[in-house]
C-alpha cells in the first residue's frame, strides 16, 4: 500500500551521539527473545503462560496466531502435547479478551509494559476473567504461576514485581477496575474501534449479537462423508463411543464437547472431516453432476474441494496461490481417498489455464475473514480498515477472470467469509452488472450464529449462471 507523501522540515544537523553498547542504550528496545528456553517444568502453568505470551507478542508484531504458536513449539522441543494444548487455550482466550485485558493493564500499570510483559499480563487476566461457569484455574494459582513465568524469562524478569503487584491489585479491586475499563467500547467488546463501527454500520439491528458471537469459542462441527457412511450410521458410531452430538445440517454434526481429531471416531479412515456448518453449504449449492469439469479457486485447505468430490464423480481442479497450503488440500484428499488436480497458481491470472471451460467454478475469494473471528480471534487485531478495499479490489479481479473460464450455461458460486458488504453483497451486485451474469437463489449473507438450532460462521453466498 502506497503511503501518502509527507513534508518534513529538517532542523540543523546535531553532533552524533556517542555510541553505547546495547545494554546501556536504554532507548533501544532489544528484539523479543522468542527462542529463549526457560527452565520451567513443561507440565507447569507457568511454562504454558510464558509460551502463550510469546505467541501473543508475536501476533502484536503481525504474525497470525497459529503460526506464532507453531514457532513457539518449534523452539521449545520439550513442549508436551498437554502443554501445547494449554498454550493454545490460553493464547486463544487472551486474543478474545485482549481489549479488556489491555484496558485493565493501562489502569493498573505505572507505565506501558514491555511487549512480552504486556502479553503475559493479558494471558493471566484472560484466565482470571474467563466467562466459563467454572474458572479454568484458581486465581491465586494464576498469580503465582504468572510471577514464576515472568521470573524465568529475560524479557520479563525485571518486571516480576510489577506483574505481581498488578495481578494482586486486580484481585483486590476487581469490580471497580472492570467497571471502569468496560466504559471503553474496545474493552467492552474486545474489538478495535474501527471494527465495532463497521459492524454497527453494516448490521445496525444485529451488531451486538454479531460481536458477542465472535467472542465465543466455536463448536467442533463435522461433515459426514456421504461416500462412506450415513448420518444415522455415524450418529450411532458417536453414541457407541460415548460422544454426545446432534445433526445441524444435511451433512453436519456438532459434537457437544470438542475433542482432538485423533479422538474423532472414523476421522483417520475418512468417515468425517472437520468443517463449519455454514461452509458445508458450498458444495450442494454448486449442484455438481457426475463427469463435470469443476474448478475450486483459492481451494486451501480443501474442505470444499473434498465435499464436492464426496457428492459427485467430477473432474476437479484445486487452485491456490500458496503451494504449502495447497499441500494441505492433497493431504485431505489422500485421507478421504479422493482425487483432484492440484495447481499452485494465482486465481487472478490465466497462465495456468489450459483453455478448456469449466462447468462449475467455486470462487472462495480472499477477504478480511471478518465472519470467522470466533475461530480466528487474532484476525480482528491483525486487520486494518484499509484491508477491506484492497481485498475487495483483488477479489473483483479474480471473479472477472474466472468468469471467462466458465462454460456457457455453467454456474459460478461466489463465497466469502466476510461480514463487510463491500466484500460481499456490493461485490456480487457489481460483478453481475459487469458481466451480465444471471443471479440465482443462494443464501446471501449468513451472520455468525451459535445455539441449538443454528451454529455457523459468518459466510456470504452468491450464485451466478452464464447465459448459453
Amino acid at each position: 500500500m502506497n503511503k501518502r507523501p509527507t513534508l518534513s522540515l529538517k532542523s540543523p544537523a546535531k553532533p552524533a551521539a556517542p555510541k553505547l553498547r546495547a545494554s546501556h542504550a536504554r532507548d533501544l528496545k532489544p528484539a523479543l527473545q522468542t527462542g529463549f528456553q526457560t527452565r520451567l517444568k513443561p507440565d507447569s502453568l507457568a511454562f504454558s503462560l510464558i509460551g502463550a505470551a510469546n505467541a501473543i507478542a508475536q501476533v502484536k508484531n503481525g504474525t497470525n496466531l497459529p503460526q506464532a504458536l507453531a514457532q513457539v513449539w518449534a523452539r521449545q522441543p520439550d513442549t508436551t502435547p498437554q502443554a501445547r494444548g494449554a498454550m493454545q487455550d490460553i493464547a486463544y482466550r487472551a486474543m478474545r479478551q485482549l481489549g479488556q485485558s489491555e484496558a485493565l493493564v493501562a489502569l493498573m500499570a505505572p507505565k506501558a509494559p514491555e511487549p512480552l510483559v504486556s502479553a503475559l499480563l493479558s494471558c493471566a487476566l484472560a484466565l482470571m476473567t474467563a466467562p466459563d461457569p467454572t474458572p479454568p484455574y484458581e486465581e491465586f494459582t494464576v498469580v503465582d504461576q504468572t510471577v514464576s513465568a515472568a521470573d524465568a524469562h529475560p524479557d520479563t524478569a525485571r518486571a516480576k514485581g510489577m506483574v505481581n503487584a498488578v495481578l494482586r491489585r486486580f484481585l483486590r479491586e476487581r469490580q471497580a477496575l472492570l467497571d471502569t475499563a468496560l466504559l471503553q467500547p474496545v474493552a467492552k467488546w474486545n474489538y478495535p474501534q474501527w471494527w465495532i463501527d463497521a459492524v454497527k454500520t453494516a448490521w445496525p439491528q444485529d451488531w451486538q449479537g454479531v460481536l458477542a458471537t465472535g467472542n465465543t469459542a466455536p463448536p467442533l462441527t463435522l461433515r459426514i462423508n456421504a461416500r462412506k457412511t450415513s448420518m444415522q450410521q455415524y450418529l450411532a458410531t458417536l453414541a457407541e463411543a460415548g460422544m454426545a452430538a446432534r445433526q445441524i445440517g444435511p451433512y453436519a454434526v456438532r459434537l457437544d464437547k470438542p475433542v482432538g481429531v485423533q479422538l474423532i471416531p472414523g476421522f483417520a479412515e475418512g468417515l468425517v472431516s472437520v468443517q463449519d456448518a455454514g461452509a458445508q453449504l458450498a458444495a450442494p449449492l454448486l449442484d455438481v453432476q457426475h463427469g463435470m469439469r469443476v474448478l475450486d479457486a483459492c481451494a486451501a485447505p480443501g474442505g470444499k474441494t473434498c465435499h464436492i468430490l464426496e457428492l459427485a464423480d467430477a473432474q476437479v481442479t484445486a487452485l491456490d496461490a500458496d503451494p504449502k497450503r495447497l499441500a494441505r488440500v492433497g493431504e485431505n484428499l489422500d485421507r478421504l481417498q479422493l482425487q483432484a488436480t492440484l495447481k499452485p497458481a494465482e486465481a487472478q491470472n490465466r497462465d495456468w489455464w489450459d483453455g478448456q471451460p469449466f462447468d462449475r467454478i467455486l470462487a472462495d475469494v480472499p477477504c478480511t475473514a471478518s465472519g470467522i473471528v470466533r475461530r480466528h480471534p487474532d484476525i480482528r487485531w491483525l486487520r486494518r480498515k484499509a484491508d477491506t478495499l484492497q481485498l475487495a479490489t483483488l477479489s473483483g479481479k479474480i471473479l472477472d477472470n474466472l468468469w471467462q473460464m466458465l462454460a456457457p450455461g455453467g454456474k459460478l458460486l461466489f463465497v466469502t467469509c466476510s461480514l463487510w458488504p463491500q466484500e460481499s453483497e456490493a461485490q456480487a451486485a457489481a460483478f453481475a452488472v459487469r458481466n451480465q451474469a444471471v443471479r440465482l437463489d443462494a443464501p446471501g449473507q449468513l451472520l455468525p450464529a451459535g445455539g441449538s438450532g443454528q451454529d455457523h460462521d459468518g459466510l456470504f453466498y452468491a450464485l451466478f449462471e452464464k447465459n448459453a
